[in-house]
């Protein structure tokens, strides 16, 4: 349990749209403590892609780097297919900036989105086994009942 905003990590993983603007509450405020400069470096100059990452600078976050997932495009809606694509397409960007750690909170939860236990399944199936990534992934959550769901999803994918 953490603040995203505060974790000390290689990059934090961050839901966006496809102008990488916050698309819950919870972005949006780690966009204000990211401040200006991390406003400017987040900019696109044509929309994304649902389903695509890419990296920026991490601006007054604890960490340099950002991963921007695209959960969200005004042709796509946002769905269990658009997160895991935009998913493995970070832990791709992970992998050719050499990320060792990552942290992400539970990408895609929200009101008729994803629930928590789906969202944190999709983290752990998307993210590479150890024998294929050197990286480490800490799943970032703000309460306890959170922690305790995400521990059981791990624990059964490690079956």
């Amino acid at each position: 349990m953490d603040d995203l905003a505060f974790v000390r990590a290689d990059a934090i993983v961050r839901a966006a749209d496809e102008q990488l603007d916050p698309v819950t509450p919870e972005m949006a405020r780690l966009d204000r403590q990211a401040g200006d400069r991390f406003a400017a470096l987040r900019r696109v100059g044509s929309p994304l892609a649902a389903g695509a990452a890419v990296v920026t600078g991490g601006g007054d976050l604890a960490t340099a780097l950002v991963l921007h997932v695209v959960i969200r495009d005004r042709a796509v809606p946002t769905g269990r297919d658009v997160v895991r694509r935009a998913l493995t397409s970070a832990w791709q960007r992970a992998a050719d900036w050499g990320l060792a750690t990552v942290a992400s909170p539970l990408i895609g939860v929200g009101p008729g989105l994803l629930g928590p236990e789906e969202a944190a399944a999709l983290l752990a199936e998307t993210f590479p086994p150890a024998a294929d990534c050197p990286g480490r992934l800490s799943i970032v959550v703000d309460r306890e009942e959170e922690r305790e769901l995400v521990a059981a999803v791990v624990q059964r994918r490690r079956g």
